[in-house]
């Protein structure tokens, strides 16, 4: 299987303090980050091959305040009997909410978005028809939410899409073999950056 390089944009999801840095919300709360920062690493190596290949990359980030809350998302917390600080995540203008380790250069498009789905009240499909894009080639965090969430509507608007398996992550190891294991069967395509690197070095140029 060949990543294209043709028609194609990058997405980078969530990749923040707050779901990312050992000082950020999900660090505080306990979370394990091991597998964070390889998969980081290997979406930096991404956004090089990208930016040579002539692929858009386009950054998508978590902001939210208080009048953009899920009530749906609030109901569920309630009812599990969790604190709602939890919905608290990726505050506009705090540090959480802030890149983490990578951050957009010139060439680079930011989405900002409320929900799980980078797709969602956002103008994300707006920048991908304007690029001509209809392959979506996807990385971040966590692999079984926001990740999971914007491959299942991007699929449903009819991108073919591409999940990066080493360059995404979950905190538990079973959550993100199991997302990408349902992914695979109803989705997406399944590659590994050095598949991705080699595809692009070989297609650099190709407009498609």
């Amino acid at each position: 299987m060949r990543v294209p390089n043709e028609n194609s944009a990058l997405l980078v999801v969530d990749v923040q303090n707050d779901f990312c840095a050992p000082e950020g919300l999900m660090g505080r709360f306990g979370a394990d980050l091991s597998q964070v920062d390889p998969a980081i690493e290997r979406i930096e190596r991404l956004i090089e091959a990208a930016h040579a290949a002539a692929v858009p990359v386009v950054f998508v980030r978590l902001v939210t305040a208080p009048h953009t809350d899920s009530k749906a998302m609030l109901a569920w917390y309630a009812r599990q009997g969790t604190d709602a600080s939890g919905a608290a995540v990726c505050r506009a203008a705090t540090p959480g909410a802030n890149f983490y380790k990578l951050y957009p250069g010139e060439r680079d498009y930011v989405v900002d978005k409320q929900r799980y789905s980078a797709f969602i009240g956002t103008n994300l499909e707006l920048v991908l028809r304007g690029l001509g894009v209809d392959k979506l080639v996807v990385t971040g965090v966590t692999t079984e939410c926001c990740v999971e969430s914007t491959v299942r509507d991007g699929f449903m608007l009819d991108y073919e899409t591409f999940v990066i398996t080493d360059a995404c992550a979950a905190y538990e190891p079973e959550l993100h073999d199991m997302s990408l294991r349902l992914m695979a069967l109803n989705f997406a395509s399944l590659a590994e950056t050095e598949d991705v690197l080699r595809d692009w070095a070989a297609g650099k140029g190709e407009t498609g």
